[in-house]
C-alpha cells in the first residue's frame, strides 16, 4: 500500500493512538511528572496522530465528522511550535479521555482486518 494512500495516515492514527494508551495505562498523572521519557514519547505520539490527521485528505476527512479533525492538528501545531511550553495536564486528559473515543471512532472507519 503506498503511503500516500489515505488509508495509511488512519492506519498510523489508530496505531499512535493505541501506542499512546498502553503507555498510559496503569500510569498516574503523577507518574508523568516524575517521568521524562514517559513525557517525551507521549508528546511525540501527539504530534505524530496530529501529523497523521493534517495529512488525510480534507475531501475525506467531511465524511468523517465523528473524528475531531481540526483539535488532532491544532494540538498537533500546539506541541511542535509551542515546544518550550507544553502543558501536561492537556496532554494527559487528550490521552486518557479524548484518545480513548478517538480509538473507537478510528476502528468503525478502518476496514476489518487491518
Amino acid at each position: 500500500m503506498p503511503s500516500h494512500d489515505p488509508l495509511v495516515r488512519l492506519l498510523h492514527m489508530r496505531d499512535y493512538a493505541r501506542q499512546a494508551l498502553e503507555m498510559v495505562s496503569g500510569k498516574t498523572r503523577e507518574d508523568l511528572d516524575r517521568d521524562e521519557m514517559l513525557r517525551l514519547a507521549l508528546t511525540r505520539l501527539m504530534e505524530l496522530v496530529g501529523e497523521a490527521a493534517a495529512q488525510y485528505p480534507r475531501e475525506l476527512q467531511a465524511h468523517y465528522p465523528q473524528i475531531p479533525w481540526p483539535k488532532l492538528i491544532s494540538m498537533r501545531n500546539k506541541l511542535i511550535h509551542a515546544y518550550d511550553f507544553v502543558d501536561y495536564d492537556i496532554v494527559w486528559s487528550a490521552i486518557t479521555k479524548n484518545i480513548p473515543q478517538l480509538l473507537f471512532e478510528l476502528e468503525k472507519i478502518i476496514p476489518e482486518g487491518r
